[in-house]
């Protein structure tokens, strides 16, 4: 039996709607939870929740789509590379533009990657296989009025070739596969976009 664990951000519980959002979604999340972890060159995992004043995103991903590696930079370069990318996760407003209808100014970001010694990260980790792994949290004036993030995660990170996200909201639970668009499409954002 799988067992749902709870973070904590930012020193504070998760909201208990948001608890009770994942308990009622166990039977959407079983097939994502039998995968937990599945380490897929070019495959990342967003989980978007939408509690009450904040749109949270959790994010899972080998290094290697971030940083084209799995191990700890070794070399100038690679050192420069990572250095780059923490920024730009840093910057994670300039990543996920969430609708502007929810008035979201960007909050905490926790990074955790063993190889890159940030954060804590999952002591399950296999060695050779790094992860990076991330959770921004946006404060919102009306949250529940997002419909969708743009993601800039294409045009940012070469090694990405599809997004597989789970969105938890007021609206209801939604799943949603992005693949990296052709061409010149690339470098435009791609729309995480939800709701009935």
């Amino acid at each position: 039996m799988k067992h749902i664990r709870l973070r904590r951000i930012s020193g504070l519980a998760l909201p208990s709607v948001f608890a009770a959002a994942l308990f009622a979604a166990t039977p959407f999340l079983s097939a994502q939870a039998q995968q937990q972890h599945a380490h897929v060159h070019g495959q990342m995992k967003l989980d978007v929740a939408i509690d009450g004043p904040t749109v949270v995103i959790d994010m899972e991903s080998p290094l290697d789509n971030i940083v084209g590696f799995e191990r700890a930079p070794k070399t100038d370069a690679e050192k420069a590379t990572v250095e780059a990318a923490v920024a730009q996760l840093r910057a994670a407003d300039k990543l996920f533009a969430i609708d502007p209808a929810a008035n979201c100014k960007l909050g905490p970001v926790d990074l955790r990657s063993g190889a890159l010694g940030l954060g804590k990260p999952d002591p399950n980790e296999p060695p050779g296989h790094a992860d990076l792994d991330a959770t921004f949290s946006f404060n919102c004036t009306n949250a529940a009025a997002a419909k969708f993030i743009d993601l800039n995660l294409f045009s940012a990170f070469k090694g990405l070739r599809q997004i597989d996200s789970q969105i938890a909201s007021s609206q209801g639970q939604f799943k949603r596969q992005l693949k990296r668009p052709a061409g010149a499409q690339a470098a435009q954002p791609a729309r995480l976009s939800w709701g009935k």
